[in-house]
């Protein structure tokens, strides 16, 4: 398919009012499912603006699709330069991609999106990101009878059909694994290789008087450990330190453990309330209101599930026999908080398709695999 539907116009995101029509349109694609949770408009707007600490090293351009002045579609072009520096120069994204069941739209939507980075040199284009991959990631492709955990993508299952009809392929899949608190179980032999390396690890909780520090050491952390992962992009310290602010106001000291091994800090995790769950009532509105019912939702009436969107550990244990135990303590160690905050489940999103001792672990411990989001590539 080449020619176009001459009544499907893709413009250049421009105006304030473009950003928030751009904003704005899943909630009118998705109001009849179920499962969706539309973003906090506000949230969003900062995602896009140049206070997101990301914008030091993408840049980017959005489009909004029409049919007759309609907006039907929309998507996110973006360049990361600490992704280039890593993994090519030629190499570029997209995201945010949202449509109406129409071939016409994506294919009007994607090569627009394919000309920008073209011109800007890039000939590999891989995808979906919000911006790169330490942010929303992935199309869902299995797992659509279940809402979102925070911060992850929710999709209509048409989208991938007509990414495969514009020669998008599979680069990898994303795994987001489900666990119930109360079914949380570390098998006898499990046990018994806790038991044996307990002796020589630490598990602690944040020091919130250190708190600027302690985000500093997480980020250390996960810098190593992801290092060697697929389409890896380090954190700065502007990134990790925009995220400490989030994880500050959002994370209890006992929702994020670290682990030492001899005094030195070598792995952690971080465990979110969904704030989703808080959410989706507000329909992407914090005004008049909608802050007051958030608030209540997440000080007084609590949330019910959480996310590990974090977690690391460092290279020179992954490895060895110590490896699968430091992650198996640390997630030993939120068992009690959940219980005693009333968390009844715990989504860990997301684990890479080829991550098979982390799955094997997660498996182990009765943890199920249930949403599956795939990253596309393309050569442009």
């Amino acid at each position: 398919m080449d020619k176009m539907n001459p009544l499907i116009k893709t413009t250049i995101v421009k105006s304030q009012q473009d950003l928030d029509i751009f904003i704005s349109l899943p909630g009118v694609l998705y109001k009849n499912d179920p499962c969706w949770i539309e973003s906090l408009h506000l949230e969003r707007r900062e995602h896009l603006s140049k206070r997101n600490p990301t914008s030091e090293h993408i840049s980017w351009q959005a489009w909004i699709a029409t049919c007759e002045g309609v907006p039907v579609g929309r998507i996110l072009a973006q360049i990361d330069t600490l992704h280039q520096e890593l993994h090519g120069a030629d190499t570029g994204h997209f995201g945010m991609l949202d449509a109406i069941d129409d071939p016409e739209v994506f294919l009007s939507l994607l090569t627009t999106a394919e000309a920008w980075l073209h011109a800007h040199g890039v000939k590999q284009i891989t995808g979906p990101f919000s911006m790169n991959i330490n942010q929303e990631s992935g199309l869902l492709v299995e797992g659509f009878d279940t809402p979102p955990s925070a911060f992850m993508n929710h999709h209509h299952p048409y989208y991938q059909t007509h990414l495969h009809a514009l020669d998008y392929r599979k680069a990898i899949d994303l795994l987001a694994y489900w666990m119930r608190t109360d079914e949380l179980n570390f098998p006898t032999p499990l046990q018994k290789m806790m038991n044996r390396e307990r002796s020589q690890i630490r598990i602690r909780m944040l020091d919130r008087s250190r708190f600027n520090e302690e985000m500093q050491t997480l980020r250390d952390i996960f810098n190593d450990a992801w290092a060697n992962n697929w389409g890896f992009v380090p954190f700065t310290e502007r990134d990790f330190g925009d995220m400490g602010k989030q994880l500050k106001l959002l994370v209890p000291d006992d929702l994020i453990y670290i682990a030492e091994i001899d005094d030195e800090p070598c792995a952690f995790i971080v465990a979110m309330p969904n704030i989703y769950e808080a959410i989706a009532p507000l329909k992407g509105k914090l005004l008049p209101f909608g802050w007051l019912r958030l608030l209540w939702k997440l000080k007084v009436t609590g949330v019910r599930t959480a996310r590990v969107p974090l977690m690391g550990v460092r290279q020179r244990y992954q490895f060895s026999r110590q490896g699968p135990v430091l992650a198996l303590l640390l997630i030993e160690a939120l068992k009690g908080p959940f219980v005693r905050r009333k968390l009844n489940a715990l989504e860990m999103s997301w684990i890479l398709e080829t991550n098979t001792g982390m799955r094997t672990i997660l498996e182990r411990i009765g943890a199920t695999a249930y949403k599956r989001y795939r990253l596309y590539e393309k050569h442009i």
